[in-house]
């Protein structure tokens, strides 16, 4: 059964930074592209950023480029967001994913829809 939980969530304040990581079980993590994913209140899920398998590939969301970096260790079997200068707006659930995808472009990556399997979220608060 292929497992994915989030952790690193919290309550923070504008600038602050973070790191997400995703711990993967009961799959081939080394093989599946990765992606993140966001949720604020009121709002459709958005792609935020993905790695392909071999890491040769980062994609990221205008919003979050130049802020956010996505990583991967494919030997522990994780995956990483690590979040920068932070703002209220980033804000949401962040859900980690991976996909069987092993090529593709930005096109690919950032649809929800290629992604098979999903996390449970863990919760990003940023207060001004």
């Amino acid at each position: 059964q292929v497992q994915l939980v989030e952790s690193g969530g919290g309550f923070v304040q504008v600038g602050d930074s973070l790191r997400l990581t995703c711990a993967a079980s009961g799959r081939d993590f080394g093989s599946d592209g990765m992606g993140w994913f966001r949720q604020a209140p009121g709002k459709e899920r958005e792609f935020v950023a993905a790695i392909t398998w071999s890491s040769d590939n980062r994609y990221y969301s205008s919003s979050v480029k130049g802020r956010f970096t996505i990583d991967r260790d494919n030997a522990q079997s994780k995956g990483y967001l690590q979040m920068s200068s932070l703002k209220s707006e980033d804000t949401a659930v962040y859900y980690c994913a991976l996909t069987s995808l092993r090529v593709g472009s930005y096109i690919y990556y950032s649809s929800a829809t290629v992604y098979n399997y999903w996390g449970q979220g863990t919760q990003v608060t940023v207060s001004s």
